[in-house]
């Protein structure tokens, strides 16, 4: 699958809590979610644990599940980690 991004994503990409956060860690995340769920405007939140940092990491796809809208480390996010 060949992702897509926002300019939102783009930009805050740039910050330095997000510019460390691997495209690979964001694809796989994409590819195999530990938990996928769909919010009220469509678009597609995702979750991973990336064992390298030993955090989940969320994904927020736009409706057309290829755009990445945008991509955080999720603190609050109570999944069991694989």
């Amino acid at each position: 699958m060949r992702l897509k991004f926002t300019r939102y994503f783009l930009v805050t990409r740039q910050r330095p809590d997000r510019a460390w956060i691997e495209l690979a860690w964001i694809e796989a995340v994409v590819a195999h979610p530990i938990e996928t769920q769909i919010q009220n405007d469509g678009r597609i939140r995702k979750w991973g644990f990336v064992h390298e940092v030993g955090k989940y990491l969320r994904v927020i796809l736009l409706e057309d599940g290829e755009t990445v809208h945008n991509v955080f480390f999720d603190r609050n996010f109570e999944g069991n980690k694989p």
